[in-house]
């Protein structure tokens, strides 16, 4: 029987010509930012609750909230509460059937971006 030599090819072709586009990374960012803001719901309430429980129970979960760590957490969650508003009036603008085309849903993309770090500013700026 003769003898076949294996072929050298790549394990994921597409993983070297496929270029992220702009609509699947807001994509992506709208699921990513919606479960983020589950956790950051979960914080706020562990909070409340332990408000609630005892007061050396909620000094801890007070330190942990107003720590740099939870500013970080509150910060990026505002900057979710914007992103993922501003996407979710984008994809009732889709679901009206407008804004199909290529440059009009990279445009709205860039909108969202754009707007909700603005309005992430505003709101810190503003509290």
């Amino acid at each position: 029987m003769a003898e076949t030599k294996p072929v050298e090819r790549p394990l994921s072709p597409h993983l070297q010509i496929y270029r992220p586009q702009l609509t699947s990374i807001t994509s992506i960012l709208t699921r990513i930012t919606g479960n983020a803001l589950i956790v950051a719901a979960l914080l706020i309430v562990w909070w409340l609750l332990a408000a609630s429980t005892s007061d050396a129970y909620f000094a801890m979960a007070d330190a942990v909230l107003t720590s740099w760590f939870g500013d970080l957490v509150l910060s990026l969650s505002a900057w979710a509460v914007w992103y993922h508003y501003l996407a979710g009036l984008r994809h009732l603008y889709f679901d009206a059937g407008k804004g199909m085309d290529i440059p009009t849903a990279e445009k709205l993309g860039w909108g969202c971006i754009i707007g909700s770090v603005v309005l992430t500013v505003i709101t810190l700026l503003l509290v």
